[in-house]
């Protein structure tokens, strides 16, 4: 378990997290309203604002069964994993879900998991990777992660930054080409142009961007502490990251880059760098390991074979 002391420092560090949340999402609202400014004005900012809410209220909504599909996912029973639903149960139960996710099955041999959905219908995909290199303390610890983003409503959280960084695009290239089709009357007329606010306006759509990347990386240190609360166990989840960050690098610079590291400037991750993350999981001092989360080995249904393709890209730009 973890201790009372460590307890405190947790709970300080999500506090740190949400405050920090808020401000990135705030930074972006923020971002919008000066490019509308710069556009138009006090009448930009409310075009600004406005269509950054009828673009959030008209996103189209993305069943979590349509995204599980896209990867071939196909669902556990809960007979055939009891162990694994047992210890979803539990932190289930324990963050407050009105039910656990469902557990789906990805045929693929990268080592991963992703949730889907709200709380109500929500979803959880681990990969065969993942089923057959980690532990049923380390599952927990990767399902305890997933749950926290589920309960934490983060996939809402990062739709809302993935629109205010569209609308501020959008309101970027309509005020560039506004300038554009305006400079030679400028120069012409001898009106001053604010040079400032011009770059400001061109670089404010890789500013939403940066933004947005560091949210994404807030909100995964916050769901790494939450699966640490949830299971008691923060050793567990810091195996897990050691072996993902052991078997996927070695993966990863086979496809890309063979015998090399690939470089990941913190700036462009949208995960923190894996030491931090475990170093602050380590952090977090623990007693004697709750067995009642483990109470079995993992053991994969003969019908869930290894499969047989390797990862590949796909159109969604993604490997699996």
């Amino acid at each position: 378990m973890i201790s009372p002391l460590n307890e405190r420092e947790r709970l300080r560090h999500k506090r740190q997290n949400r405050i920090q949340s808020l401000l990135l999402i705030g930074g972006m609202a923020a971002l919008l309203a000066a490019c509308g400014w710069i556009v138009a004005g006090g009448e930009g900012v409310a075009w600004a604002l406005f269509a950054g809410s009828i673009s959030l209220l008209f996103t189209p909504y993305v069943s979590p069964w349509l995204t599980l599909r896209m990867y071939g996912a196909v669902p556990i029973r809960p007979h055939e994993m009891p162990a694994l639903f047992q210890a979803l149960a539990l932190i289930s139960d324990r963050a407050g879900l009105p039910q656990p996710p469902a557990l789906f099955y990805v045929p693929s041999r990268m080592m991963t998991a992703f949730a889907t959905g709200a709380q109500g219908e929500a979803a959880i995909a681990v990969t065969d990777g993942l089923l057959r290199h980690l532990t049923l303390r380390e599952l927990a610890g990767v399902l305890a992660h997933e749950v926290s983003h589920i309960r934490n409503n983060d996939l809402g959280i990062m739709t809302l930054a993935d629109v205010i960084n569209r609308v501020t695009a959008a309101m970027s290239l309509a005020g560039v080409i506004l300038l554009l089709a305006s400079l030679p009357v400028l120069l012409v007329e001898g009106n001053a142009v604010l040079w400032l606010l011009v770059i400001l306006l061109v670089f404010a759509p890789t500013l939403a961007s940066l933004l947005q990347l560091a949210l994404s990386r807030t909100r995964e240190y916050d769901a790494d502490l939450d699966a640490a609360g949830l299971t008691g166990d923060p050793l567990g989840l810091a195996s897990a990251l050691a072996k993902l960050e052991r078997y996927e690098g070695g993966l990863l610079e086979t496809l890309f880059l063979p015998g090399r590291r690939i470089p990941h400037p913190s700036l462009l991750r949208t995960h923190p760098d894996t030491r931090k993350r475990i170093g602050r999981l380590l952090a977090l001092r623990v007693g004697p390991t709750e067995q009642e989360l483990y109470p079995g080995p993992v053991i994969l249904p003969s019908r869930l074979g290894p499969p047989h393709r390797r990862p590949h890209w796909r159109p969604t730009g993604l490997w699996y």
